[in-house]
C-alpha cells in the first residue's frame, strides 16, 4: 500500500480545500506552507487517523473552530468550546466601533454584556492598553473561557488592570456606582422560531447564546432599557442585532432618549450594529 501523504489526504477530502487544510494543518502541528513543502511526505497511521476522524465530525457538520478549538478575531487566536458562541468576522465591526468611540477618552470604561469567550472585551482591551473593561455573562462556563482568553492574550501589566469577569444577568451584578464610556454588547437576538437554529454550525453552538426564546429583541430592550443608568455623560451604547432588526433597534435606543441614534453596515452591506449617544 503506497504511504498517505497531505497531498494525498486532500485530494481525497469531501471538505471544502480551506477547511480540510485547517484540519490538516492542527493534527499535524504544521504551518500552512509546510502543507506545500512537506505536502509528499508519509504520515503516521495515528495522525491520519485522527485526521480522519476530525473530518468525519465536520462532514456530520461540528464546526471547524470546535474541532480545533480556536477562531482568529480582530488578529487574535481565541480559545473556543461548545460553551461559547464562535467569534465572527462581522462582530468585528463592533470592536471598531467602539474603539473609534473612545478614542480621545483617557483611561475609558468599557462594559461588555454577555461576552462569551470574550473576544469582543479582549480585543478593545488589547489595542487600549489603558482602558478599564468589564466583561459579564450568566454562563459559568462561558466565563472560564473568557478567563483564559484574557489570561493568554492580555499583557498581565496592562495600564487598564485586567479585564474583570464576573457572572451577571445583564447589569444585575454591577456595583450600582460604576458609570461607563462605552457599553458593547452581541446578545442573542435570534428569534426562537427562526430556521437557522437547527441549520449549519448553529445546531452546535449554545442555544442560549442565539436566541433569547422570544422574538429577538428581548435581551436587546432589556439592555436599552438599563443602559442610561450605567453610562456616563456622553457615553455611546452599540449592540450587534440581526440583519433585519437596525430600524427596530434605533427605535428602542430613540424611545430611550438616546442622541445621534445611527446603525453601522458590515462589509456585506447589512447594517450590523445600531447605537447611539446618551447625553446625561
Amino acid at each position: 500500500m503506497d504511504p498517505v501523504t497531505p497531498a494525498a489526504l486532500l485530494r481525497a477530502s469531501p471538505l471544502p480545500p480551506l477547511e480540510a487544510r485547517i484540519l490538516l494543518t492542527h493534527v499535524l502541528g504544521w504551518r500552512h506552507t509546510q502543507l506545500i513543502t512537506r505536502s509528499d511526505e508519509a504520515l503516521d497511521g495515528t495522525v491520519v487517523e485522527r485526521y480522519r476522524a476530525l473530518e468525519a465530525r465536520r462532514v456530520a457538520g461540528e464546526p471547524v473552530a470546535q474541532l480545533v478549538g480556536a477562531r482568529e478575531f480582530f488578529g487574535l487566536d481565541f480559545e473556543v468550546t461548545p460553551d461559547v458562541l464562535i467569534p465572527r468576522p462581522e462582530t468585528e465591526l463592533l470592536v471598531e466601533t467602539a474603539l473609534a468611540a473612545m478614542e480621545d477618552i483617557s483611561r475609558p470604561r468599557v462594559l461588555d454584556l454577555g461576552t462569551g469567550t470574550g473576544a469582543i472585551a479582549v480585543a478593545i482591551a488589547s489595542m487600549r492598553p489603558d482602558a478599564q473593561v468589564w466583561a459579564l455573562d450568566r454562563s459559568a462556563d462561558a466565563l472560564a473561557v473568557a478567563t483564559r482568553n484574557a489570561a493568554c492574550l492580555l499583557d498581565a501589566k496592562r495600564p487598564g488592570g485586567a479585564v474583570v469577569l464576573q457572572p451577571s444577568d445583564w447589569y444585575g451584578s454591577l456595583d450600582a456606582a460604576l458609570r461607563f464610556n462605552v457599553i458593547v454588547s452581541n446578545p442573542p437576538y435570534i428569534a426562537s422560531d427562526d430556521p437557522h437554529l437547527s441549520e449549519g454550525d448553529l445546531r452546535f453552538e449554545p442555544r442560549g447564546a442565539l436566541t433569547d426564546e422570544a422574538d429577538g429583541l428581548s435581551a436587546i430592550r432589556k439592555i436599552v432599557a438599563g443602559a442610561s443608568t450605567r453610562l456616563a455623560a456622553n457615553g455611546v451604547l452599540w449592540i450587534e442585532h440581526g440583519y433585519d432588526q437596525a430600524e427596530a433597534v434605533r427605535g428602542l435606543l430613540t424611545a430611550q432618549r438616546f442622541a445621534q441614534v445611527r446603525s453601522e453596515q458590515d462589509l456585506a452591506g447589512i447594517e450590523r450594529i445600531s447605537g447611539g449617544r446618551w447625553p446625561g
